[in-house]
């Protein structure tokens, strides 16, 4: 059974910058994709980035150049970088992870993180 572990959310400025982590355990994580999906009050769940065991990456349009998504197969973590944050970023971002990568880009993942929030002030 895979166990996702999240940290790292805070309250930040416009343009600040934070990192998430998502702690990997229970299965090989090199194995996985892994990824961050993000939820606001009033808006739907959406994918804001993802990332293969071959390190292949998809980010949503609105944090392009902005959000970079890495992963450290050593020691079983991935983390989402964000900078220039903007109050549109705020929200609560989830780690997910799924064996496909694709289903972690169509949101069709088979576990979840327990999420972390983000709030950005203007």
């Amino acid at each position: 059974q895979v166990r996702l572990v999240d940290s790292g959310g805070g309250l930040v400025q416009d343009g600040d910058s934070l990192r998430l982590s998502c702690a990997f355990s229970g299965r090989t994580f090199s194995n996985y994709a892994v990824g961050y999906f993000r939820e606001a009050p009033g808006l739907e769940r959406e994918l804001v980035a993802a990332i293969g065991g071959d390190g292949s990456t998809r980010y949503v349009d609105s944090v392009k150049g902005r959000f970079t998504i890495s992963r450290d197969n050593a020691n079983n973590m991935m983390f989402l970088q964000m900078n220039n944050l903007k109050p549109e970023d705020t929200a609560r971002y989830y780690c997910a992870s799924d064996i496909l990568f694709a289903s972690v880009v169509a949101g069709r993942v088979a576990y979840w993180g327990q999420g972390t929030q983000v709030t950005v002030s203007s």
